[in-house]
């Protein structure tokens, strides 16, 4: 049976709706951050890099949101989560999980874990850091908006739901406590961001985490 390595309202978010959409059979392990459990010995044997999540099917096991959201979707391609094969619009769908994993979510991080990239004890480093992660990622929550405006389609590639919208939709939550403009105040993303929240998948992914509002 699959099973997915997780911690609620982390990047495993993502693959955790996704199963539910599939109506797959799969555990739940939970991974608690509060004890550094993703540096215990046993799981840095599933992921070295110390984090979540991780999938496992048998001998398979796969690291890195992306990588898993893709395995989803190619082992189930009757589901539709990802366009057609060698179509342009599979190569837009790269190119957007590529962006979510590697230019989102990476500034998301910043933002959240300032402490990385300054000496230790450098509170004032690390406040200036924060700022500009938040003004960085405003401007990419901006690029969303855009995109939802440029094609006027329910979902993010426009009238197909894919895996990409749990990924745009866990990086958005992320969101929800900014200072200043959290992805839920703009004009497209708000609306759409209530559309995926109203999908059972996600209700039930919510659920299964223990979250509460507000969501987005």
């Amino acid at each position: 049976m699959i099973q997915l390595h997780h911690s609620p309202s982390s990047a495993s978010m993502v693959p955790h709706i996704l199963l539910e959409e599939l109506g797959l059979p799969y555990e739940r392990v939970l991974v608690d951050r509060t004890q550094n459990a993703q540096k215990t010995t046993a799981f840095l044997k599933l992921n070295p890099n110390g984090l979540i999540p991780v999938l496992t099917d048998g001998d398979l096991v796969l690291y890195e949101t992306a990588a898993i959201c893709l395995h989803l979707c190619d082992t189930h391609p009757e589901a539709g989560l990802a366009p057609g094969l060698g179509t342009a619009e599979r190569a837009h769908f790269y190119k957007w999980l590529m962006w979510l994993t590697n230019t989102l979510q990476s500034t998301l991080m910043v933002y959240f874990h300032p402490d990385r990239w300054v000496n230790a004890g450098n509170a004032s480093g690390m406040a200036q850091v924060k700022i500009h992660a938040e003004a960085r990622t405003r401007i990419l929550l901006d690029q969303l908006d855009t995109e939802l405006a440029r094609h006027a389609g329910p979902w993010f590639m426009g009238a197909s739901y894919t895996a990409l919208d749990p990924y745009v939709f866990t990086l958005c939550r992320w969101t929800r406590h900014f200072a200043s403009t959290p992805a839920r105040d703009r004009p497209h993303l708000g609306p759409y961001l209530q559309r995926v929240l109203e999908r059972p998948a996600v209700q039930r992914a919510l659920a299964n985490e223990g979250l509460s509002p507000p969501f987005v």
